[in-house]
């Protein structure tokens, strides 16, 4: 259990900094993915960082219906119930489906430290990227699963192999990607064939 932070006085701001404190536990919840060319896990601050440069980096791609700025949002703010939920493996769908209640009462207790309209602004967020049913959540959500897919491409397949993963796994878990972007899982999908020819892929 990590160390409980004194509250110190920040007039208005107090709330605020607290919350800033709070999440920096994220920095401590280990992925199964490792950082490119290292032996290393990465954290998912890393991932929320690495997921929302993406949303930048591919915002001419989104169409014009999407708001890349809310698509960073949800980016920074998606993972952060896992200070109190963890991490679970995507493919690990009882694990998913196990966790879920945990997640809402996480974002209800974390959001929660924020003053008004933070509070409510952030709430909004996770609850739109979890709905999935908007354009901004949806390209939201093919970020999410697209990068750490495109890691596994460029590591041998590192958290495929460790964790025994199936290309059906892949391809089924990850197939809503095509209805979002087509060209993207062509690519996509011809990338993790390979993968399963190179062994990286059950």
């Amino acid at each position: 259990m990590l160390q409980e932070l004194p509250a110190l006085a920040f007039g208005e701001l107090t709330d605020v900094v607290a919350f800033l404190m709070e999440i920096d536990k994220l920095k401590n919840i280990q992925r199964r993915t490792k950082v490119l060319g290292t032996q290393r896990q990465e954290n998912t601050a890393e991932h929320s960082w690495h997921f929302a440069v993406a949303a930048m980096a591919l915002a001419p791609y989104a169409g014009d219906k999407v708001d890349i700025n809310r698509v960073t949002q949800m980016a920074l703010v998606h993972d952060i119930v896992e200070i109190d939920a963890g991490d679970v493996l995507v493919y690990d769908l009882a694990g998913r489906h196990a966790v879920h209640d945990l997640e809402e009462t996480a974002a209800v207790r974390l959001f929660g430290l924020l003053p008004e309209p933070q509070r409510q602004h952030f709430h909004q967020l996770w609850l739109e990227y979890e709905a999935g049913e908007t354009a901004d959540a949806q390209f939201a959500l093919l970020l999410d699963r697209l990068m750490p897919v495109l890691m596994n491409l460029h590591n041998q397949g590192q958290s495929w192999v460790e964790n025994g993963i199936r290309l059906e796994q892949v391809l089924t878990r990850n197939a809503f990607i095509g209805d979002v972007y087509p060209a993207l899982w062509e690519h996509l999908k011809h990338h993790l064939n390979q993968a399963q020819q190179n062994g990286w892929l059950k």
